[in-house]
Order: structure tokens, then C-alpha cells, then sequence
């Protein structure tokens, strides 16, 4: 993947997506040292960075591809961004979920035109009912973050706020799926001037981190975080982009998480989910490594369950 298709993709996807504004907070930047510059993609459509994806990934299919519509199974943001995105380019998004995700995903999910098969809550379930649907409609399968086109358009994000912040020093964004850090690494590869990029994660489902260190994609043998974006793992595509582009992980602990995300919401007055916190976290947990310099963030998501909130 290189800078043309990166540029490529944005100009595909701009007339179906917000270019999101990006926040700043002088109390912020005083109590890190830095100036931090928030990419808010809380403002993307469906209210998170994944529409950028699904969107390039669907109109990468051919006309007959299309027709047959595509599937996915996840139980958060990619479900409603693929239906959203499907439903913009008139194609029929089949949705695979699990049948323990909170009803407001699932009515979201349909409200945006999404065709949603409930399945058992593990992952086997998950792959085994997506794959029924592929071979009973004859749709394309669209992976939420392990997939080219996916990957790309997550890119345009960082793309777009360093076309705004271009002396950008570090980019930080959370890390679940490996979509998002992977198209943020390209972005700030192609389009920053020696801009470095540090991923934020929960301590609790720490494997992109463990996976750095030991050259392998490994796994979580327990998922309990507030950041429920960010349970899933790396894939083959993704995982070779963070191991050459990503300077470094930082870990989080649920503490610095719930602290992260008040702060956001206290500073900037902005509604942000937790795992988009995990970005700002990393950078409150190191903050001596980022003193005097120019920082983004990037906020990934703002569907946050307002009747569960941690403060």
C-alpha cells in the first residue's frame, strides 16, 4: 500500500464522509507540556472513524460484487459503519451478532439498514454463521480492520489532520482491530515530516503490545476492560504495517482510562467512548516523552452507552 492509493482512497470515499474537526485545549496542553491537537472522528458519520473504511472497501468490489451485497460480523462500530456505508452506495449489508450485544447496537445496526443474524457470543460462531451467509447470498466478506482497503481508508483520518497540523511530531491513536494504528502508521509515513506514531492500550488486553515484543500476533486469554473497541486482536494484514511504522504501545490501566475519557469530556465538552480515551491515556501515563512537542490524537469514537457511564 503506498502513498497513491492513499491518496486515492480519500478522494473515492470524501463525498461520503465528514472531514472531522480537530480540537484543541490550552488546559490540555498546559498539564502535558505539549500541544495536542484532538482529531474528532466522535463526529464521523455513524459517530466513528470505521465509516471511512467500509466505505473504501465497498467501492473497491466489482458492479456484480456488489449486487450480491457484503458481510460482517462484529457487535460494535464496523457493524453500524458498513450499514451505513451500504446503505449510501445501495448495496445490502448482512451483519452477523452476537446475540448478548446491548439491543441499542442491534437496533442501531437495522436502523441503518443493516440485516442482522444473531449467532452464539464467541468467535467461532461469529466466522461459521458469516460464512453460511457468503455461501448461501454469494456476498463478499469485509473484515472490520485486518483488510487493505479497510486499513487504507482508516488512514485518511491522520491524512486529513496532518493536511491541517503538517508539523505533527507524534500521532496517537487507540489500538484494538490493528485497522486504525495501521492506516494512521501509512498516513503519517507518506504524508509527515518525521512524524513518529504510538499506539495506546488497555493493560488489560495488552496483545498488540505483547505481539511487538514477540515478533508473533498473539491473544487475550481474558478481555475484562471498559474499552470494549478495542477486545479484538491483530490480523496478518495490519500486523506487519504496525511492525515497521509504530515507534511504541503504551499501556493503560482502566484508572487512567475512565481519567482520560472524563477529561475529554470535562476539556474539550465532547462525547467520546472509552477506547478513544486509551489514546489520550498513553499520553497522560508518558508524558515526559511527548514535553514541549506537537501531538495529534486521534479521537476514534464517540457511541458511548449514556445510561453506563463510568463517572
Amino acid at each position: 500500500m503506498d502513498k497513491q492509493n492513499l491518496i486515492e482512497c480519500h478522494e473515492r470515499i470524501k463525498p461520503f464522509i465528514h472531514n472531522t474537526p480537530v480540537l484543541t485545549s490550552k488546559l490540555i496542553d498546559a498539564f502535558l507540556g505539549a500541544k495536542v491537537f484532538f482529531k474528532c472522528e466522535n463526529f464521523q458519520k455513524m459517530g466513528a472513524f470505521k465509516m471511512r473504511g467500509a466505505t473504501n472497501a465497498i467501492m473497491q468490489l466489482s458492479q456484480t460484487q456488489r449486487k450480491n451485497g457484503v458481510v460482517t460480523h462484529s457487535s460494535g462500530n464496523f457493524a453500524q459503519a458498513l450499514s451505513l456505508a451500504a446503505q449510501s452506495l445501495g448495496v445490502k449489508a448482512f451483519i452477523v451478532m452476537p446475540n448478548t450485544a446491548p439491543q441499542v447496537k442491534k437496533d442501531a445496526v437495522k436502523g441503518y439498514g443493516g440485516i442482522v443474524t444473531e449467532c452464539a457470543p464467541n468467535l467461532a460462531a461469529r466466522e461459521q454463521t458469516s460464512k453460511a451467509i457468503e455461501t448461501r447470498e454469494g456476498a463478499t466478506f469485509i473484515h472490520p480492520s485486518n483488510d487493505d482497503e479497510v486499513i487504507l481508508g482508516q488512514g485518511t483520518a491522520c491524512k486529513e489532520l496532518l493536511e491541517l497540523c503538517p508539523d505533527l511530531d507524534f500521532v496517537c491513536t487507540p489500538v484494538g482491530g490493528g485497522g486504525l494504528i495501521a492506516g494512521t502508521a501509512l498516513a503519517a509515513h507518506y504524508f509527515g515530516n518525521n512524524c513518529k506514531v504510538i499506539g495506546g492500550e488497555p493493560l488489560e488486553v495488552d496483545d498488540a503490545y505483547r505481539s511487538l515484543q514477540s515478533g508473533t500476533i498473539e491473544t487475550n486469554t481474558s478481555t475484562n476492560t471498559i474499552a470494549d473497541g478495542l477486545k479484538t486482536q491483530l490480523g496478518d494484514r495490519n500486523f506487519p504495517i504496525i511492525q515497521k511504522h509504530v515507534d511504541e504501545i503504551i499501556r493503560v490501566t482502566e484508572e487512567e482510562i475512565i481519567a482520560a475519557m472524563r477529561l475529554i469530556w470535562e476539556r474539550l465538552k465532547v462525547v467520546c467512548e472509552p477506547s478513544s480515551s486509551v489514546a489520550l491515556a498513553a499520553l497522560i501515563k508518558d508524558k515526559e516523552k511527548f514535553q514541549g512537542k506537537h501531538v495529534g490524537v486521534i479521537i476514534s469514537g464517540g457511541n458511548v452507552d449514556l445510561g453506563n457511564l463510568p463517572f
